[in-house]
């Protein structure tokens, strides 16, 4: 009986907790998809190319009007890293899009108070700043150009696409069905990458505010001098974020709790600034640029996300603007009461069925990457009578050149047995739509030209890994 009361306590206090923040999370989704459909991505890629100040001003501003999710902020960054921007802008950018973005701020400022969103966006700058100058201390020029060499041009599935609408004035975009189609689609876009890692924040939070503070008073220092509690607190914040696995806006209700329970200040900031290193952010890492490189951006962000906290909770005492106060329980779980916290909620309700219902009309689902595309916009294919919808021209290439097979969604590549190794970045790559080149009479695949033109330039650099693992009889594709 205790095992089910308490699995009830738990998932009403998710719920509670969802339930206050829901019109923050709506509305800064909204305004997220406002400036995703409506900012060409073209123009985003110019303007992160190269380096120096200017490219990385220009990366932390894009950022922040990006989307807020973690995974997409990664893969953009990986994206535009592979199309010349520099490894600072590419962290920078993320760094942007994981730290001032609006939803996030809201569900502070609704959750744990202004000064939790306050010091996330003054931490996001001086993060980025810190980043910025002593990055060449952790990553060298050459391993950076190897990184590079591992970014791919595959999308990653979290990655959207500027939409059609975005060359029409503001002023027609607000009275246009379809400009507002481009929002929809990106609202959903969002809320699909999002919803398991908001979720699990709730569902976490709501678990773990059932313990009393006695845990938290055991798990952080307690009786030692201010200086040293906060340091250690300060390091340990985002330890916790890497082992909950929660990223995004979903760390925010954990935060909540943690700071209810007993973790400074300073503690709590350095744990909302490491969504970036959630583990299974880590193995993308791993898996964009290579080992090396994960290692030493994983080390460089780690310490930014602590000297940044400390940084904030000293300038934040010395403005006297560190809150005494802390929520309790029941501050921060609260109750569904006629207020103007229910108008708000009613009216986000209504703004993302209108969304969802927008998508439902004019939407289909990219066969190749499972995305939900607008019909009126997407590019087209048909085969035995159907008539298929894609979301970009890398898909449609792939669904022409698999002789129309369907049904990739998650995995964004064939289910066929015929499999091949880029020799020179290690991925594995499909030999039917990989880029090819036979060397030595030997047919060899590859993720992207540059890999192939490095391989063919200097095949006795690497292995031979690239070979087709296809039936042994069937015929070679050739150079492409």
């Amino acid at each position: 009986m205790s095992v089910a009361t308490t699995i009830w306590d738990g998932l009403k206090n998710a719920v509670l907790m969802a339930y206050a923040v829901w019109w923050a999370l709506v509305f800064g989704f909204t305004i997220s998809a406002i400036v995703q459909a409506w900012v060409p991505r073209h123009a985003v890629e110019r303007a992160m190319g190269g380096g120096g100040a200017g490219a990385l001003a220009r990366a932390t501003g894009l950022g922040a009007a990006s989307s807020s999710c973690s995974y997409a902020a990664i893969a953009i960054a990986k994206s535009l890293f592979q199309k010349g921007a520099s490894g600072v802008s590419a962290l920078a950018f993320q760094f942007a899009s994981t730290n001032l973005v609006w939803e996030l701020g809201l569900v502070l400022w609704t959750l744990i108070g202004w000064q939790f969103a306050v010091g996330e966006f003054v931490g996001g700058i001086i993060m980025i700043v810190l980043m910025a100058a002593i990055y060449r201390l952790f990553v060298s020029p050459g391993l950076e150009a190897r990184a590079r060499r591992h970014a791919q041009e595959a999308d990653t599935g979290h990655q959207h696409h500027s939409a059609q609408s975005a060359g029409i004035t503001w002023r027609r975009r607000v009275r246009s069905v379809d400009a507002w189609s481009d929002v929809a689609h990106n609202f959903r876009g969002d809320v699909q990458m999002l919803y398991k890692e908001i979720g699990l924040g709730f569902l976490l939070a709501g678990f773990i505010g059932l313990l009393g503070n006695g845990f938290f008073h055991a798990l952080f220092l307690e009786s030692a001098p201010t200086p040293i509690r906060v340091v250690e607190n300060v390091l340990i914040g985002p330890v916790i974020a890497v082992a909950s696995f929660v990223c995004s806006v979903g760390n925010v209700p954990l935060a909540a709790v943690l700071w209810s329970g007993g973790l400074s200040f300073a503690g709590v900031m350095s744990f909302i600034f490491a969504d970036l290193i959630v583990l299974p952010i880590l193995l993308v890492y791993r898996k964009y640029y290579g080992g090396r490189f994960a290692v030493r951006i994983t080390a460089l962000m780690y310490i930014t996300m602590v000297l940044a906290g400390l940084l904030v909770a000293g300038l934040f005492q010395v403005l006297g603007l560190v809150p005494e106060v802390r929520p309790t329980r029941a501050d921060l779980f609260g109750q569904v009461q006629l207020d103007y916290k229910l108008a708000l909620n009613v009216l986000a309700v209504i703004v993302f069925v209108a969304f969802f219902v927008l998508t439902l009309r004019r939407g289909a689902t990219d066969p190749v990457c499972g995305m939900t595309v607008d019909r009126g916009k997407a590019l087209v294919a048909e085969r035995d009578g159907v008539t298929f919808h894609f979301c970009s021209e890398a898909c449609h290439q792939t669904f022409l050149a698999g002789g129309g097979h369907v049904g990739h969604g998650a995995g964004h590549g064939h289910s066929g047995a015929a499999t091949a190794i880029d020799p020179v970045c290690e991925m594995t790559v499909d030999p039917a739509v990989a880029v090819s080149a036979d060397v030595d009479g030997q047919t060899y695949y590859f993720c992207a030209e540059y890999c192939r033109d490095l391989f063919v330039r200097h095949p006795g650099a690497f292995g031979a890994a690239g070979r087709h693992h296809a039936d042994p009889g069937e015929r070679s594709p050739g150079s492409r």
